[in-house]
């Protein structure tokens, strides 16, 4: 399976999990905790992987560029998250928080393994 699949198998069960567990308000701020980190964790790999795969020596420029635009990102995705919806802080930060890190933990040991040379870490 690819890593975008794993990423996005691991996060959608792992939402179901939190679901089963939650009231509606609480299923909704987990589940927006984890969007946000996961579409950029997704467009970065991609990125990444697609400038690996044609210059190797542009890897470090796009993930530069891709720090960039994450960092305006996330500081307007949070902001929009807690002023303009009103989410609960606390379940959406713990929500975004756990989910920023593992995915992130995620992509560095694909992208461990493409600078490797390894085919299984592609798209």
């Amino acid at each position: 399976m690819t890593p975008v699949w794993w990423m996005v198998g691991l996060s959608g069960f792992s939402w179901l999990v939190a679901a089963a567990l939650l009231d509606t308000q609480g299923r909704i701020e987990v589940l927006y905790g984890m969007l946000g980190p996961l579409a950029m964790v997704i467009g970065s790999w991609i990125l990444m992987e697609r400038a690996y795969r044609r210059n190797p020596q542009r890897l470090t420029a796009v993930m530069v560029a891709a720090f960039a635009g994450k960092l305006v990102f996330f500081g307007a995705y949070v902001a929009v998250m807690l002023r303009v919806l009103s989410l609960g802080p606390r379940t959406f930060v713990a929500s975004f928080t756990s989910y920023f890190i593992a995915l992130y933990l995620i992509e560095a040991l694909y992208l461990r393994r493409l600078l490797a040379g390894s085919p299984r870490a592609t798209l």
